[in-house]
Formats: structure tokens, sequence, C-alpha cells
């Protein structure tokens, strides 16, 4: 029994194989226009701090040097004993970090009741409410310095702690509602129902279930508050009467005398110390915040 040969006749080629399709290169070369784009304004957001930091570490008679130098050939550290011993730096410290640590739970507090309501809760004029708080979010704030400054002045807040720290709540709370409201809406309501029928009530409700899936949200709006409240200067400088009252942005301005000569060396000292606080309180929370800001911008 003979069996029966597969191999193709002699004679005829055996057709090649279907050729794989050429890779499309558009969506590489959009990666890396992105990427170019990314580098170039990330190098344009650093410069400056990389140039702040740099001066901080130059001698005083290099700062305004006609060559301007990349990195400091005779680095010192003269500038940051400068500018820690300057008069007036552990006060002003102490004071905005009393007025910010203040702000920070006011807002929070206030921001994180206020978004509940206003997600969570049908009512009468909260359609209002909502557009007035996004109106005075798109105010300047120089626009109601005057009229705050006026008010605060009847009412003798000026030159307290309480006043600026109330002045900064309001500057931080209408975004931090708007905000905060976004991660509140994005929680299913079947979650509050499903607790409301094991017999939860309201406030178990709002802090065993909404809370631990807001906290990114609250972590997110955290940061905004505290960077704004920090890096404040204007306010604190209209409110303070007395020196001895002044937070650090205020104290940064010191470093010129009254013949406008600036200790530019010792000034980014300074502003680099000033710094520290923010970048520190930023990298401790940065892994929470990504999550968060990207769980609220899923819908809202």
């Amino acid at each position: 029994m003979t069996t029966a040969s597969t191999s193709a006749p002699v004679g005829v080629v055996d057709e090649p194989a279907a050729s794989a399709p050429p890779r499309r290169r558009r969506p590489r070369r959009r990666r890396t226009g992105s990427t170019i784009i990314a580098i170039i304004a990330s190098i344009v957001w650093v410069f400056p701090v990389y140039w702040m930091v740099i001066t901080a570490f130059k001698p005083s008679g290099d700062v305004l040097s006609a060559t301007p130098e990349f990195l400091p050939q005779h680095p010192t550290l003269d500038n940051f004993v400068a500018a820690l011993s300057k008069s007036g730096f552990l006060t002003n410290f102490k004071n905005s970090v009393i007025v910010v640590g203040a702000t920070l739970i006011v807002s929070i507090a206030i921001a994180f009741f206020a978004s509940a309501a206003l997600s969570r809760f049908r009512f009468r004029g909260r359609r209002t409410i909502l557009i007035a708080i996004l109106v005075v979010q798109m105010l300047p704030g120089t626009a109601l310095l005057i009229p705050q400054f006026l008010v605060f002045n009847q009412i003798d807040l000026l030159g307290t702690y309480i006043g600026l720290i109330l002045a900064y709540v309001g500057a931080v709370l209408p975004f931090s509602i708007w905000v905060m409201r976004g991660f509140f809406v994005a929680i299913p309501k079947e979650l509050e129902e499903a607790a409301a029928v094991d017999g939860a009530n309201t406030w178990t409700i709002l802090w065993r279930v909404l809370f631990p899936l807001v906290a990114p949200g609250v972590i997110a709006t955290s940061v905004f508050a505290f960077v704004t409240a920090w890096n404040e200067y204007l306010t604190a400088y209209v409110f303070m009467k007395d020196q001895s009252m002044y937070t650090l942005p205020v104290w940064l301005v010191s470093f010129t005398n009254p013949n406008g000569v600036t200790d530019y060396a010792s000034q980014m000292a300074a502003s680099t110390i000033f710094s520290i606080p923010v970048v520190v309180f930023f990298m401790i929370i940065q892994r929470k915040l990504v999550v968060g800001m990207s769980a609220g911008a899923v819908k809202g």
C-alpha cells in the first residue's frame, strides 16, 4: 500500500507567506513629539527653581556677574546662614505655620461638608449656590482685597490671626468646594442606599462610606489650600499692622533695604528654605494626590 505524498509537485513554487502589514509609525511619532514637548515644558518650569538654588550657593559677588555660571565655581553656605540669622525668621515662620495650619483645617472641613451637601442632597437654591461659588472663584483676589480690608477693619480683625485665617479661607474655599464636589459626584448612590438598608444613619454614611472614598479628593484639595496659603503675600502684608505678625512671604521682602539694594544671594537662599515645606508636603502625599486627581476627573 502506497502512501500519498503531501509534497508539492516538482516545478511548483510555494506561494510566499502573506507579508506582515507595515508598522504604523504615526503613533510612535506622536509619542516622540509629546515626549519632546513634555521635556521642553519641564525644562521651562524647572529652570527658575534650578537657578534659584544655584544662586543660593553662590558668593554675593558672583550673583550679578556678567558671565552667568550654571554651576557655582565657589559654592558656599554663607547665604543660608545669613538667611537663617535674619531678624524675624523664627517669628514669621511661626506665624506662617499657625495661619496656614488653621486655614488648611478650617477650609478642608467646610469644603468637605459643603461638597457633601451640594452633591448628595437636593434642596432649593442648590444650583444658585454652585453658580455663585464658580463666580466667586473667577474673581481676582486683588479685586476683593479692598472690600475685605474695609469689612475686617469695621469688625476689628485687622492685625489678628483670626482675620488673616478667615481671609485665606475665603480665598481657597470656592475652589476647594468645586473640586471636592467632583469626587462626591463620582460615588454611586447605591452605596449610600445599601448602607441605609443596613441601618446606617446620615452621619455614619458620611464618615464610614463617603469619607474613605473621597479621601484622595481631600488630599488633592489640601495641597491647593496649603500652597495657596503658604505663598500668599499681599493679604498678609496689608492686613497685618505689626511686623511681628508677618508671615514668611513678607519676610522675604526684608532682604531689600530702604535704599532699594537687594541681597540677591541671601534672598535666594531664603526662598530655597521657604520652598522646602511645600516640597516635603507634596512628596509625602504625591501618590495619593495622583490617584485622587485621576479619580475625581472621571465624573463630575
